[in-house]
Parts: C-alpha cells; sequence; structure tokens
C-alpha cells in the first residue's frame, strides 16, 4: 500500500509540474527522459538513498551529506542547494509518514515545530536572497559541536534528565527553520541536537523532527524556486527516487535501534560534521 502511495504522489507531482504549473512542458520532459536517464542518475540515487538513510535514522545530514557530495562532483553549491532542497520536499514527506507508521511522532510537538518552523523558513529564504548565509555558518556549527559532546557525555553517565524544564519549542522551530533556509541545511541538526540534549527520547524525537521537516521544507523550496526556479532535473530525481527507497527502511531502523545508542550515533555524527565544516571554514 505504501509503495502504491509513492507512486501516486509522484505521478501526480510531475502531473503539477507539466500541466498545471508549466514548469516544464511534456515536450522537455520527454527530452530529459531520452538525453539524462544515464549512468550518472544512478550515482544521485545511490547519493539519495545513502543521505535519507541517515537522515531518517538519526535525524539529520540529508542536506549535509547530499549537497556535499554534489559540490564534489562540480555542481555548483546553488544548484546543489536548489537540488537537495526540490527533492527533499518529496523524502522528507516520505520519511515522515513512515515515522508516524512507526508510531515515532508526537503530534503535539509535531505542531509546536512545525508551524514556527514554515515562518522561520520563510524569513530564512527572504534573508538568504539578501544577505550570505554562510556568515552564520561559524556560529551554529560552534554550537553544534558543543551540544554534540553535551549528547556524548549524558549517554555515557546515563543522566536522566527532565526533558520538562525544556518548553521553548516554537522558538526553536523558528530558529530551526531560519537556520535551514539561510544557512542550506541545518533543521534537523539544530533542533534534533537540543532536543535529544535535553533529554527527549531519540527514537521520538527523530520521528518528529523529520515530520516536521516535510513543512519547512516545502515552505522553503517554494521561496527558492520564486527566486532562482529549479533546474537540472537529473540531480532531483536521482536524489529523489534514492530518498524513496531509503526512507522506510530508515523509520525502520530509528524505531529499532536501542535509544542509549542513538544517542551515540547522534553525538558523534554531530561532531564529525562540525569539525569538518570548521575545518573548511579555516582552511
Amino acid at each position: 500500500m505504501l509503495t502504491g502511495i509513492l507512486f501516486a504522489l509522484l505521478a501526480i507531482s510531475v502531473f503539477l509540474l507539466i500541466y498545471v504549473f508549466g514548469v516544464i512542458s511534456y515536450v522537455d520532459f520527454k527530452m530529459f527522459l531520452a538525453q539524462n536517464f544515464s549512468t550518472h542518475i544512478y550515482l544521485y540515487i545511490l547519493v539519495g538513498f545513502f543521505a535519507q538513510l541517515i537522515d531518517g535514522t538519526l535525524g539529520m545530514a540529508y542536506g549535509v551529506s547530499s549537497t556535499s557530495f554534489l559540490i564534489s562532483t562540480g555542481v555548483s553549491p546553488i544548484i546543489s542547494s536548489a537540488s537537495v532542497h526540490t527533492a527533499e520536499i518529496f523524502t522528507s514527506g516520505i520519511s515522515g509518514l513512515s515515522h508516524w507508521k512507526f508510531k515515532n511522532v508526537d503530534k503535539q510537538l509535531f505542531l509546536q515545530l512545525a508551524l514556527p518552523g514554515v515562518i522561520g523558513a520563510i524569513l530564512g529564504a527572504y534573508f538568504l536572497s539578501s544577505f550570505d548565509g554562510n556568515l552564520l555558518k561559524p556560529y551554529i556549527t560552534i554550537y553544534l559541536f558543543l551540544m554534540g559532546v553535551r549528547i556524548i557525555y549524558k549517554a555515557y553517565k546515563k543522566i536522566n534528565i527532565d526533558s520538562k524544564k525544556f518548553k521553548k519549542y516554537s522558538i526553536l522551530g523558528l530558529i530551526g527553520g531560519f537556520v535551514d533556509a539561510s544557512g542550506g541545511g541545518g533543521w534537523g541538526p539544530v533542533v534534533t541536537t537540543t532536543l535529544v540534549g535535553t533529554g527527549k527520547d531519540p527514537k521520538i524525537t527523530i520521528g518528529t523532527v523529520n515530520a516536521a521537516e516535510f513543512l519547512v521544507t516545502i515552505a522553503s523550496s517554494s521561496i527558492f524556486t520564486m527566486i532562482i526556479g529549479i533546474k537540472h532535473w537529473t540531480i532531483i530525481l536521482g536524489l529523489l527516487l534514492g530518498g524513496i527507497l531509503a526512507a522506510p527502511l530508515a523509520a525502520f531502523l530509528c524505531h529499532k535501534i536501542n535509544s542509549r545508542w542513538a544517542m551515540y550515533l547522534v553525538g558523534v555524527i554531530i561532531i564529525g560534521l562540525s569539525i569538518r565544516t570548521l575545518l573548511k571554514i579555516l582552511l
């Protein structure tokens, strides 16, 4: 049933893009299938698969991993970011549905994060069109590094923290959405890291953050589309197909994984990504 829903969503999306919104013509779509469905698309499918597997299991790093690979192959940062955000609309939606199926979503927390996150994403997208979002990255990276260390320390010491002490979910969603749009990614790292760091259960946190990311991504992608348009459909389709294949598996792994080990994994990946980003900034 889930597979049928996925293909139905894909078909509806193609129909809307071609016949309703006129983003691409039917002739262009046929030419795309004939010219671009080559060995390159399989690389993008592989990237999308592993990126979504990481994101759906740990709650972060889809944008970081996908964009890093695309840039390393010579794709410009702007095209990489636009392609990843467009594909992420579909992958985050499938991931959210999968987490909902495995009961990894807190409905109340979802609303508290998603609605402010949408507002933050819209503001962040407009901000990025006027200023360089990279200026925010050093400060965000240092914050994430410290949160990663904190999470690992709590997992190691088995400290039980009362998550009721943290109530600023709406503010967190607003900041997360703004950072994601203005910095080219970061919804998962900022929101998931903060919630897990305050003692929230990793499985529920990851599932809820992934589900909320769907609405946040729609908001930011809509603004980016109005500003720079949509290009490089080969990349988008490859990331999309790979992400769809990985989303149910990632949600299953998230549901089965031990909470303590999930905290270790989340902490390690945050520290690793933070160090990598800082080195790129400094060197």
